[in-house]
């Protein structure tokens, strides 16, 4: 099958889009299948190679940074798209949460009597209320439009796909993100890290992740305030400098990746996550499968991965105090924590990027088989 992808984002970016685009194309070469993405190209670094470990061609079209989300790019006007779907002659084009090159790759798949799967991935209508306070409703226009073209449209989580019918969107299925399980494990956990983070042996409560405003890290300068906690933030972005006056104590490691983020995450006694617009929300599920018990929002995503009194606990959203609580409560308690971190392991032991992309291969294929069936008749 061949298969174009096409993208906001691509690696070496770190989003959930551009991670979920990259495993999908790595599961389509895994299983014989020929996918070409096609992505805005990312801001130009000397001596650098952007696509040196990405597991098929890439198609780079000009792009400028969306103001205030810089990882994300957005592809200026350009006969990139539409050439290379031309070119690869895909059996089915993948749009990978279609906000503007996504819009361009499905008129081009139109065009070409191509069908279109598109995944939803990002709350553009939280982000619009949060920068703009305002833009819901011209939000949910947009994505209502863009959703409605393609043949079918996966959401990420039972939240975002009620979320997406109860907007008018049709053809909305189910198609949850993977979990690399040998990178993101418990045996990871590394004691000479754990002293230098908390030399007094305090539990480590970490949150990883970009720092944004729609992301209300702030909402953990409370847990700050607790005598023997120790608050470790990882990650990086436009709210930093305000972050780190808001969470006195705190420690800040900046971005990590690969290797050394596990081994962050097998370290940590507690994960928090604190932002309410997530449609998935990868990093949870990345604690989970370090061993690490969650603390999230009772909202979107979250609402799939924590299972409340088992794995986790899920708290109303934007509610520092009951964050701080739910904190009191697993550092005090090392042996709830213990079975709370075995059963998250657990928990998400079969959502492999394998088992999670054979599962989109399934939409693939229905979606190829409701085309026959139409031309049929």
């Amino acid at each position: 099958m061949r298969v174009v992808i096409v993208t906001e984002s691509f690696p070496p970016d770190v989003n959930g889009v551009a991670h979920s685009a990259f495993q999908t194309a790595r599961h389509l070469v895994d299983r014989g299948h020929r996918p070409l993405v096609v992505a805005p190209a990312p801001a130009p670094a000397p001596g650098s190679d952007p696509d040196r470990d990405a597991p098929c061609p890439v198609v780079r079209v000009p792009s400028l940074p969306l103001p205030g989300y810089p990882e994300v790019r957005v592809a200026l006007p350009s006969r990139r798209p539409a050439a290379a779907l031309a070119a690869h002659r895909p059996d089915v084009v993948h749009l990978a949460g279609p906000f503007i090159l996504g819009v361009r790759g499905m008129a081009a798949a139109v065009r070409l009597g191509v069908p279109t799967v598109a995944v939803y991935q990002t709350d553009l209508a939280g982000y619009a209320r949060t920068y703009l306070g305002a833009g819901e409703t011209a939000a949910w226009r947009r994505i209502r439009s863009v959703h409605a073209a393609a043949d079918r449209t996966l959401a990420p989580s039972s939240a975002a796909q009620a979320a997406l019918e109860e907007h008018g969107v049709p053809r909305v299925r189910l198609w949850p993100r993977g979990v690399d399980t040998i990178r993101f494990r418990p045996q990871h956990r590394d004691e000479a890290l754990r002293r230098a983070l908390a030399p007094n042996g305090e539990p480590i409560v970490g949150y990883v992740g970009r720092l944004a405003p729609e992301k209300h890290v702030e909402l953990l300068s409370g847990v700050c305030g607790q005598a023997g906690v120790r608050v470790v933030v990882v990650g990086d972005g436009p709210s930093r400098a305000h972050l780190t006056e808001a969470l006195p104590g705190a420690v800040f490691l900046g971005r990590r990746t690969g290797d050394d983020l596990a081994r962050i995450f097998a370290s940590l006694d507690v994960f928090v996550h604190t932002g309410p617009f997530e449609t998935f929300c990868q990093t949870v599920q990345e604690a989970m499968a370090s061993g690490v018990p969650v603390i999230a929002p009772a909202a979107g995503g979250p609402l799939d991965l924590v299972d409340h009194g088992r794995t986790g606990l899920l708290v109303p959203p934007r509610d520092a105090g009951a964050v701080q609580e739910a904190v009191r409560a697993l550092a005090a308690d090392p042996a709830r924590r213990a079975a709370y971190g075995a059963a998250a392991r657990a928990t998400v032991e079969g959502r492999t990027w394998a088992a999670v992309g054979d599962q989109l291969l399934a939409h693939y294929d229905a979606v190829l088989a409701a085309r026959r069936t139409a031309v049929a008749a």
